[in-house]
């Protein structure tokens, strides 16, 4: 085992240690009675947050507000549920969450829990009478979509109306889909008596099934939404005690930064399940957020990242099996939902979503094997104007931490980077969009590849401690010198924001694409709760884990990567750019701030960075994608600012029509753009020797990317480097 293996072992029996010794503390009674099993949670996960948190909050009445606010919120976020009254009754304890923190108590979660169970069994009665009835979509009235906006209903009959509107808008947009697929069918004009359903839209009538009237949809829309509630309500009865204290074991956690989370056991095991199975089915993996199930990552060369439709952010709110009737999935778990969405290689999924403005869209996916080779870094070369430019993409920060003898991203992209130079490549376009991260190690290792030996990061332990560690590129040797731009979006994130930094600092090579990266800029340790546990309380296990947030990165001139991420060289118009997204917009996130510089020497080769920035804007001010993808960007932002949406069917549809009309000249913008001319690396042909079957899967790394206005515009950017030096 390696130092720095037996230093992460040690630290983490030490704080293993300090849960042991303050679980004793804790719980050692005078009359020897076994406390509950809350009580051993809460205490023996507040010990932990205190003692080795990298910003441990004082338990205050400061900390009961914001476990009141995020727990009220997850407990009833579309505001359903609870009267203004009930939550003037729970606003009695938002001060006093500390005092029962330390005491054991939670006088606050059984109150929340009561009341949601006897709103719950009088809202069941509610939905089903209101569905009982059509619903007029001619009158001319609105329903607030964006439920944080909403207040809390202020007594019975508002709550009636709330919910009579909610349904009505949840019909209403099933109905406009059914209208949307009737309308495609009948310009189809299908000859057959099996003519297939659209692939992008939902099960439309055939030569032998009849057109439908609007009555007609209507009544199957409600029956829908009927079913959904039905089913919610259901899985609501199946919450019991267990899972109330999860989720406000959970909130406590939350208030402490974003990314420390408390698994309860059942949940580690879906979380573990997430992690090893994510890359089957369609390619996508998930979270859950706000009642809804949200896609993380796509990966690519999957099928979803071969369709093109689904994106990173969009919210999956139905899932239907080729043509079968879908299954709405709004305030699933995300392990219920897995089963629905993969399936068999070839057949059809096809997923209802929410896109970040609030339209809503049915993405139509067949399912294949993901090869792993595609969750790796790969290259290949552009021809451009007779120049030969590199193109590298990796998907994220891999390793073997196992040591089992798996792959490492920054061995790979070594190689990836010797084949590059031996095409006699004149620039390389790294690719670290949507990129999440991964191991802090690779990205040191891999950032010296480009630089001389220096530092690349600086990491800071909890501010207990406040040591800082300057973690340094050893290698002279530059294994690529020439010019370099890296890629980045909004969602880049930890180990790319890392890099993307060092290279910046160094003044390395140009950081393009969004106004900023994620803004991650944390390290975190998950930990046994179990293993904290004496003896004697062995009778509450199995009790959880505990996901810390421990230590936060820095980059090498002082400045975070928390919270505003990186900025880039040359921005680019987005589609998510005008969006509120990055760990700023998270709940309790942790702050900017600035160390120390470290000490180290910038590229002595440094781009013109002003002079590439001036060129690359004059060309996309010209590029009629570029000007279509601004314009959609921003009509996505106003739609997400008017959250107000008009139940009047003609104007519901008129707004979702003026929606399509930019996406379709998004879409034929980009059909008219020059396609870039990938070619495969002779050393990958070399190896795959006559395989057609393994050629054209390695081809799939750039099927998708030929008209990428943002890598156009990327190989745009090198071309003009080349000509300053």
């Amino acid at each position: 085992m390696s130092s720095s293996r037996l230093k992460v072992g040690l630290y983490a029996f030490l704080v293993t240690a300090v849960f042991v010794l303050a679980s004793y503390r804790l719980f050692r009674r005078a009359d020897s009675a076994v406390p509950s099993k809350d009580q051993v949670l809460i205490g023996l996960m507040m010990s932990g947050l205190t003692s080795q948190h990298y910003q441990p909050e004082k338990v205050d009445d400061a900390f009961s507000k914001r476990v009141f606010d995020l727990y009220l919120k997850r407990l009833d976020y579309r505001k359903q549920f609870l009267l203004a009254t009930d939550v003037e009754d729970l606003r009695r304890y938002q001060s006093q969450i500390d005092d029962q923190v330390k005491r054991g108590s939670h006088e606050f979660l059984d109150l929340s829990t009561k009341l949601m169970a006897q709103r719950t069994k009088e809202m069941q009665g509610l939905y089903r009478e209101l569905l009982a009835k059509p619903f007029d979509f001619t009158t001319d009235e609105s329903f607030q979509s964006d439920f944080e906006k909403a207040a809390f209903p202020a007594n019975k009959a508002a709550q009636r109306e709330l919910w009579r509107k909610l349904l009505k808008y949840e019909t209403l947009s099933r109905v406009s889909e059914m209208m949307e697929a009737q309308e495609k069918a009948k310009e189809a004009k299908p000859t057959g008596a099996t003519a297939a359903p659209s692939a992008a839209t939902p099960a439309a009538p055939t030569a032998a099934e009849p057109m439908r009237t609007p009555a007609q949809m209507e009544a199957e829309a409600r029956k829908r939404v009927l079913k959904y509630y039905d089913e919610q309500f259901e899985e609501l009865g199946e919450t019991d005690a267990n899972d109330r204290l999860s989720d406000y074991a959970n909130a406590i956690a939350n208030t402490y930064d974003p990314h420390t989370e408390y698994f309860a056991p059942k949940a580690k095991e879906d979380f573990d399940y997430e992690m090893t199975g994510r890359f089957e089915g369609i390619g996508a993996s998930l979270r859950e957020k706000d009642a809804l199930i949200y896609v993380d990552e796509i990966i690519p060369g999957s099928p979803a990242a071969r369709q093109g439709e689904l994106k990173k952010g969009d919210a999956l709110l139905r899932v239907a099996q080729g043509a079968a009737e879908p299954v709405s999935i709004e305030g699933w778990h995300t392990i219920k939902a897995i089963p629905l969405i993969k399936g068999k290689k070839g057949s059809e999924v096809r997923l209802t979503v929410k896109k970040p403005d609030g339209s809503t869209k049915i993405i139509s996916i067949i399912r294949d094997v993901v090869v792993s080779e595609e969750k790796y870094a790969q290259s290949s070369v552009i021809t451009d104007k007779g120049q030969k430019i590199g193109y590298l993409r990796l998907p994220s920060f891999y390793a073997d931490f196992s040591d089992n003898g798996g792959r490492n991203s920054a061995d790979d992209v070594r190689n990836e980077l010797a084949k590059l130079n031996a095409e006699g490549v004149k620039g390389v376009i790294l690719d670290l969009r949507f990129n999440g991260g991964g191991s802090l190690g690779d990205a040191v290792s891999m950032a010296g590849l480009f630089v001389d030996a220096g530092p690349i990061v600086q990491v800071r332990d909890g501010q207990a401690h406040a040591q800082v560690k300057v973690m340094n590129d050893n290698d002279p040797r530059v294994q690529y010198s020439g010019p370099l731009v890296v890629l980045v979006d909004k969602h880049s994130a930890s180990a790319s924001e890392i890099l993307a930094a060092a290279m910046q600092d160094y003044h390395r090579g140009v950081i393009m694409g969004s106004t900023s990266t994620y803004g991650k800029g944390t390290v975190q340790r998950v930990f046994d709760l179990d293993e904290a546990l004496p003896p004697e309380l062995n009778s509450v296990k199995p009790i959880g884990s505990l996901k810390l947030t421990m230590q936060k990165f820095y980059r090498i001139n002082g400045g975070s990567t928390q919270f505003k991420g990186v900025a880039s060289d040359i921005v680019l118009p987005d589609l998510y750019s005008y969006l509120d997204d990055g760990e700023k917009e998270s709940d309790y996130p942790l702050k900017w701030d600035e160390i120390q510089p470290a000490r180290y020497k910038p590229w002595g080769d440094a781009p013109n960075i002003e002079k590439l920035r001036a060129a690359s804007k004059a060309r996309v001010a010209n590029n009629a994608s570029f000007r279509v993808m601004d314009e959609m960007a921003k009509s996505m932002r106003k739609r997400k600012d008017e959250t107000t949406v008009s139940l009047k069917l003609s104007a519901y549809r008129a707004e979702q029509q003026q929606s399509k009309a930019i996406s379709d000249r998004y879409e034929a913008a980009q059909k008219s753009t020059v396609a870039l001319a990938f070619s495969p690396l002779a050393a990958d042909l070399r190896a795959l020797g006559g395989d057609t079957i393994r050629i054209n899967r390695a081809a799939r790394l750039t099927n998708g990317l030929k008209k990428d206005i943002t890598i156009g515009e990327a190989v745009a950017v090198i071309q003009d480097e080349i000509q300053q030096k």
